[in-house]
């Protein structure tokens, strides 16, 4: 909390190099970070505190109370805090397991680091104002400010995946370099001082100022290395630390640790006051019949039973009140919670012994790391997920190409049909190219003879490929190439166009160097006409050895194929079905084109750019005019099919999920038409949808005019062109005209849930339907302004409407923010999943969440309730351990109300045949092992065992996971039900047995109507009755089952038998009064007979109700149920090629501004080695690593089974540079 109000008061932040004194007095965060919920000062106080918030802990602490009160209690004290002081202690000690575990596994990073004139220190006693020194790999675990680094232009690379995931930029340092030489005596001498902005979250802005030697210089976010980035392919780099801990953007955006409870925890608070409410009511009741029958019946009984004054009536009546609160208490019993917590822990072992969700490749099983959420896990309804991690390997793979009218990349046998392509289909050699990667992979031979034979429409694809880029090579060793490349979709084809025998070797701010086919060849570099969002393309001008003047270009085929030449028209017929196909295939698509141009022509050309680039006013348009002056009369070359590689099973999981009625929202970090094509490729957007909406505002009324309005911009899926019509399902829902034009219906009872069960809230916000299926993109600047209070309703309802929602360039507080809201104003359970830091905010603020173990590092997994390695683990731990989890749990609290007001509610009909004396119509043994021996080890059995279908089942059939989002299995109206059930059973028990032994004699003329053998009836009933109703909620038997019902049984009348016994009595007579009752009783026909006709009067109902309901209204599970005795094997699941108009434009994560950037020589590393000759034999290895079936890029510049010490291989490269004035 001090650290809240400091950074409220926080106008700006000032600090000095080095001087942590003066740093010290400003009270900034130190760069330690607390995991733990606990401490050994707070534990005790907090764990207590928590664990009394359920409201049956208080209730038998306040039943503790009067158990010591002897006027009072008609029981022990110790019946009551024995077994509260065992529940209380085991949770305890699995909470500090928990916490502990959990502290262990977050603390990362000890290795001392390199701070304050080079002396090592922990990364948690780093302050404020320190410089410290980074090595290769290391992880940043503060903000810093970049000082210098290794490299000769002090050009700094950094991964960012535990940050957005994907997203990387360049960074430039401060106008003054502290070189090397300088760096020791500016860390002795103090002399530089920051004013910069106070803490905050935001990840893309930062603003500030450097005084050093008199001098001022400006600092922004392109300066700034945060916590969480990782150092790459630097040797070391020097940083000034500004913010630290939990003050860095990082921890700002993580959000707060939240105590998760369940629905059913909270639904069971709400029933526990109803229960309380309703043993209230019983107890005055009886207290009342006290009052009444001490006054008219009490007189008789002055005798024995003197009365102290006037009042003892009255006061007999209160003392009966509290007797019977104590007797009654049972509908509530201790053994619930005890219960709850061995099926939630049986259930969470389940999952992890799963050996269908454990990775072999990284030998990686699933994890619960809480055992309180099982059951919430069978009903979730909306899901949100990461897209780069989770979703996608981002590797990208070059699949398939299209070169001059013939398409490469398919395999057909010798009939002509083509092949799928496995890990078993034969591989193309690429032993010709001494420089080709080995891990490359392709499998249509016929690309590489035509590469072979000289194919010229061939060979100048891949030369485009190998030419128009801003890759960046590294050569340390001769033919160890390592390719640095800002995209990943540039990186793989660069790398396929270097297995063609056309490689990059290295660049110089005006020259390109390649080989090709063997021979060293250098192009001179004129010009980039660099990518942006709205050209969608990129162009390089080079001048050939022979002095040849072309452009090439690449970009989304819409934008090249209105710029070629009218002669490319057959061709772009052609490869426009091959795009198709590539597209069907949910391949990420590129054109590629060229032409030559005249010398005379681009000197004036150049002249013009030179004058443009030099202009202060509207310099981007005429630019961009110029661009479109070239660009035109292309030749068109072919196209390329990219694969952005999805995990296993993603698509067929997205599928079943859907089916299942859950609601998939992707927020993700990437740019908005990358996200979208990975969309349709996993089946979360579908050609067949209706519509796809974008909202791209920039303004709350621009957001709120695109929610509102029927003109919104959207994808189209018949053509190139996009429709400025908005399709009459996505007008506002609060229009008249917009309800009566999308024909909409207020779900009631499949999708809205009336029932209060998730906490509180403002609002709920009823689902509807629209008249199609229709999809949401939305970017991340309009998500801000649609998460305003003003406009979120709006927002979420015409989320709600659509299939899938995909929400792009989002921050990590607003992925929390979007789950909050729905939280906030739909009735519904949560779950987010994601494998980065970027990550955690969203995991926190879900109901349930979900952390991948991939490649962006651990901190999801450590911030989540449940962790496996694969997307695909989802759909078996939802739609199996989940919906199992909550079938489970939600029969368990049904057959122990039952059982336990059953129980109870005899003692109240007994109450009017005692004169409300408060006596136990049971033996006080019998009493006492009810719960712990009789019925504990049967509904354990059931809650841990059962199944309503198997796994196999569960799949075939996901909508049987619907009536668990819809709270049908225990709800109030289940609670009331029961409570119906247990009151006609309890008055059967009483009643029949009562009647059966009033003036009965035995066999030999006694009596046996006395106390003793009709309490031993009763519970003999009892307990035969609420055992066969066990028997019928149960749908799966095994042996152990069998066993804890009959064995129970059994160990009931070994136990009655023996303390009933002689040698009990004589032992202790007033513990064991029933001396003979069992072998007196037990042996009569008729008692038999009466336990008979019990059971089934108790059970005849259930069993009439159950079969007229499967035969008038079926449940879907009855209906899988009366199915096949065994399931058909599933069939083996084809792709289905679809035929598609939608492609994808090029290098979507591909930032603008690197053309400029490459050209300028500032980007440039140190000198690739030269190679004398084409004379490398072997093939070279580099910091590619293909995975599948095809080529992979990894722009980590390092193989994927590479292992880096500390350090997870994460996905994405971000390039910093500092800029150099000696230059």
């Amino acid at each position: 909390m001090d650290c809240v109000r400091k950074n409220e008061r926080e106008v700006e932040r000032k600090l000095r190099a080095n001087d942590r004194e003066y740093n010290l007095s400003f009270k900034y965060a130190t760069n330690a970070i607390k995991t733990s919920k606990y401490n050994p000062f707070t534990f005790l106080p907090l764990n207590l505190f928590e664990q009394f918030q359920r409201i049956a802990n208080a209730y038998f602490l306040f039943l503790l109370v009067l158990q010591v009160i002897p006027q009072i209690s008609s029981l022990s004290w110790f019946t009551t805090v024995v077994p509260l002081v065992l529940v209380l202690t085991v949770t305890a000690l699995k909470d500090a397991t928990d916490d502990i575990v959990s502290t262990l596994e977050n603390i990362s990073n000890p290795n001392p680091f390199p701070v304050l004139r080079l002396r090592s220190e922990k990364w948690m006693d780093v302050q404020v104002g320190d410089i410290i020194k980074l090595e290769n790999n290391q992880f940043v675990t503060a903000d810093l400010l970049l000082l210098s680094s290794s490299e000769p232009l002090n050009l700094v690379y950094i991964e960012t995946a535990e940050l957005d995931g994907l997203v990387y930029f360049f960074l430039r340092n401060i106008d003054v370099s502290f070189t090397t030489s300088n760096l020791p005596c500016y860390l002795s001498l103090p002399q530089g001082e920051v004013l910069c902005e106070p803490p905050n979250n935001r990840l893309d802005r930062f603003t500030g100022t450097l005084t050093y030697a008199g001098q001022k210089y400006p600092l922004d976010n392109e300066k700034i290395l945060l916590r969480g980035c990782t150092l790459r392919n630097t040797e070391w780099c020097f940083g000034l630390v500004l913010f630290g801990g939990p003050e860095t953007k990082l921890m700002q955006n993580c959000g707060k640790t939240t105590f998760k409870r369940t629905s059913i925890d909270r639904l069971m608070n709400f029933l526990v006051i109803c229960i309380f409410a309703f043993l209230a009511f019983m107890c005055i009741i009886l207290a009342i019949g006290n009052y009444c029958w001490e006054l008219n019946q009490g007189s008789q009984f002055i005798v024995f039973l003197p009365r102290q004054d006037d009042n003892a009536a009255g006061f007999s009546a209160f003392l009966t009140f509290w007797s019977y609160v104590i007797i009654l208490n049972t509908v509530v019993p201790i053994s619930l919670y005890v219960s709850v917590e061995i099926i939630r822990l049986g259930n969470s072992f389940y999952i992890e012994w799963d050996r269908k969700m454990y990775y072999a490749r990284k030998d990686t099983p699933a994890e619960a790391r809480t055992t309180t959420l099982n059951e919430e896990l069978g009903q979730i309804k909306y899901i949100f997920s990461d897209k780069t991690g989770t979703l996608t390997q981002n590797i990208m793979i070059f699949n398939k190409c299209s070169i001059n009218g013939k398409s490469y990349g398919d395999v057909y046998d010798y009939m002509g049909q083509r092949l799928e392509i496995n890990e078993h289909t034969e591989t193309v050699d690429f032993s010709f190219n001494p420089l080709a990667d080995p891990r490359f992979m392709f499998h249509d031979h016929a690309l590489v003879e035509a590469v072979k034979l000289e194919n010229p429409e061939v060979h100048a694809f891949f030369r485009l490929l190998a030419l128009c880029h801003t890759v960046m090579a590294e050569e340390k060793k001769e033919g160890e190439i390592f390719y640095q490349a800002q995209s990943p979709d540039e990186g793989a084809l660069v790398t396929a166009a270097r297995n063609f025998g056309f490689v990059f070797r290295s660049r110089t701010p005006d020259s390109v160097s390649i080989v090709e086919m063997g021979q060293q060849r250098s192009y001179e570099l004129l010009a980039i006409l660099d990518f942006n969002n709205v050209r969608k393309r990129m162009s390089v001008i080079v001048r050939s050895p022979e002095g040849k003047l072309s452009l090439y270009c690449k970009g989304a085929d819409t934008i090249i194929y209105e710029r070629l030449h009218q002669s490319c028209s057959k061709l772009m017929d052609v490869t426009t079905e091959h795009l198709n196909e590539f597209a069907g295939d949910g391949l990420r698509t590129l054109a590629l084109a060229y032409k030559d141009l005249d010398e005379e022509y681009f000197n004036q050309w150049k002249q013009r750019h030179h004058e443009a680039s030099t202009e202060m006013d509207d310099r981007e348009s005429k630019l961009d005019q110029l661009y479109e002056e070239i660009e035109k009369d292309l030749l068109l070359l072919g196209a390329t099919a990219i694969e952005d590689k999805l995990q296993d099973g993603v698509p067929q999981t997205i599928e079943q999920l859907s089916k299942a009625d859950i609601k998939i929202w992707v927020l993700t970090g990437d740019k908005q038409e990358t996200a979208e094509n990975i969309g349709y490729s996993c089946n979360l957007l579908r050609e067949e949808m209706t519509d796809v909406f974008v909202v791209s505002g920039n303004s709350s009324d621009d957001v709120r005019q695109e929610l509102r309005s029927e003109e919104q911009l959207s994808f189209s899926h018949a053509g190139y062109e996009t429709s400025l019509c908005f399709h009459p399902c996505f007008i506002p829902l609060w229009s008249r005209n917009a309800r009566s034009s999308m024909k909409l219906d207020v779900v009631e009872d499949s999708v809205f849930l009336t029932e209060r069960t998730l906490g509180k809230s403002a609002k709920v916000v009823t689902d509807e339907v629209a008249n199609g299926e229709y999809g949401l993109v939305i970017n991340g600047h309009s998500l801000a302004h649609a998460l305003e209070r003003s406009t979120e309703l709006e927002f979420l309802k015409t989320a709600c409407m659509c299939k899938a929602v995909i929400c792009c360039r989002v921050t990590p507080l607003q992925k929390a923010q979007v789950v909050e809201l729905v939280k906030k104003y739909k009735q519904a359970v949560t779950l987010a999943i994601g494998d980065g830091a970027n990550d955690v905010s969203m995991i926190k603020a879900a109901h349930i969440g979900v952390g991948i173990s991939g490649q962006e590092g651990m901190q999801a997994v450590l911030s989540s309730d449940y962790s496996f390695a694969q997307f695909r683990f989802l759909e078996r731990l939802l739609l199996v351990h989940g919906r199992w989890s909550y079938l489970r749990m939600c029969k368990f609290l049904r057959y122990f109300f039952y059982k336990n007001f059953t129980f109870t509610f005899v003692h109240f009909w007994y109450a009017f045949f005692c004169g409300f004396s408060a006596q136990t119509v049971y033996d006080e043994w019998f009493i006492t092992l009810y719960n712990l021996m009789y019925t504990a080890l049967p509904v354990l059995g059931m809650s841990l065992f059962d199944q309503d279908v198997n796994d196999v089942w569960s799949f075939q059939h996901p909508q049987l996971y619907v009536p668990g989002q819809l709270n049908l299995y225990f709800s109030k109206k289940a609670f009331f039900k029961c409570a119906l059930h247990s009151g006609y059973s309890s008055m059967v028990l009483f009643f029949i047995p009562y009647a059966a032994m009033y003036d009965t004699v035995r066999d030999d003329g006694k009596d046996v109507a006395d106390y003793q053998s009709f309490a031993l009836l009763t519970q003999t009933c009892l307990l035969f009755a609420v055992s066969i109703q066990l028997g019928f909620e149960m749908s799966y038997w095994t042996a152990v089952n069998t066993f804890f019902v009959l064995g129970s049984l059994a160990m009931y009348f070994v136990v009655t038998f023996t303390m009933y016994s002689n040698g009990m009595f004589l032992t202790l007579p007033s513990a064991f009064p029933f001396i003979g009752t069992a072998r007196n009783s037990l042996n009569q026909p008729n008692i038999w007979l009466t336990i008979l006709l019990t059971s089934i009067l108790c059970v005849l109902p259930v069993v009439t109700y159950r079969f007229l309901l499967i035969q008038l209204c079926p449940s879907i599970n009855d209906k899988v149920r009366q199915a096949k005795a065994a399931p058909p094997p599933p069939t083996r699941r084809t792709r289905i090629r679809r035929t598609s108009s939608r492609r994808s434009g090029y290098a979507f994560s591909h930032a603008q501004g690197y053309g400029d950037l490459v050209t300028s020589g500032r980007f440039l590393r140190r000198p690739a080695v030269r190679s004398s000759g084409f004379t490398h034999v072997g093939r070279t290895t580099t910091g590619f690593s293909p995975m599948g079936r095809s080529a992979g890029y990894s722009p980590t510049g390092r193989p994927q089974t590479a292992k880096v010490p500390d350090v997870e291989v994460t996905s994405l490269q971000m390039y910093r540079t500092i800029k150099d004035p000696a230059l």
